[in-house]
């Protein structure tokens, strides 16, 4: 049986949009209920992320997660070999598997009978997916192909778009929190100024002087001074 399917196909485009509530772990959690959901024979799928180490780890069932930490601290099994290799692994019937013995007892346990791993190199990190049948032989080596061609475009294009919006949002940030530092160091040096007569260069100098000194950095002796100012304000208000 065909494993691309117009239903998968639909929900891995969705998985590309990106939102404010869009991270990793969503962009995992959609894809592998989807590829539980779209591809035939597969009653779960797992999502593995790895840079140098594990980054994320998602699965549709609670169980798959079991299996992956099972596989991680054994060393070996199907997504780890995936990973190793780069290339597809195909278990047909777990207890029928003699490579990895350790693994299969721990799958068989979780309700697992057959397993695809496979891996997919993206921009930034590797990903592993798992495919898992309750049923034996519901993977054919032939379907393979077509999915993980499909699978690699989709999914990096979702990984991708997560990726540069994560920067946007970095970028805004970062923005803001330096127009925040400048628009109090702004008051910070009006309060100078009032307070001695003196230039906004020479307020800056000062609020730069005492910050060497007691080495804190600019902004924050700004809000420091900001803060005292204000209570000072509000106390003399109050009397």
């Amino acid at each position: 049986m065909d494993m691309v399917t117009p239903v998968l196909a639909r929900d891995l485009a969705v998985l590309g949009r990106v939102s404010e509530e869009t991270s990793s772990e969503s962009v995992l959690r959609g894809l592998t209920a989807t590829l539980a959901g779209g591809v035939p024979g597969c009653a779960g799928g797992s999502a593995e992320l790895w840079r140098q180490e594990r980054m994320v780890v998602s699965a549709s069932h609670s169980e798959l997660i079991v299996l992956l930490d099972s596989e991680e601290e054994l060393g070996e099994g199907p997504s780890s070999e995936a990973r190793s290799t780069g290339r597809h692994v195909i278990v047909q019937d777990v207890l029928r598997e003699p490579r990895w013995p350790s693994y299969t007892a721990m799958a068989v346990r979780c309700g697992v009978r057959s397993v695809l791993a496979m891996p997919i190199v993206v921009e930034r990190a590797v990903l592993v997916l798992g495919m898992y049948g309750v049923r034996p032989g519901v993977f054919a080596a032939r379907n393979v192909p077509p999915l993980a061609e499909m699978l690699a475009e989709q999914v990096g294009v979702a990984l991708a778009n997560m990726w540069d919006y994560d920067e946007v949002r970095t970028d805004a940030a970062q923005m803001q929190e330096a127009l925040a530092g400048r628009a109090i160091i702004d008051q910070a040096k009006g309060i100078i100024m009032k307070s001695s007569g003196c230039s906004a260069e020479a307020a800056f100098d000062e609020l730069r002087r005492i910050s060497q000194h007691h080495q804190v950095k600019v902004a924050d002796l700004a809000k420091l001074l900001v803060e005292e100012h204000q209570r000072n304000r509000e106390a003399k208000q109050e009397g």
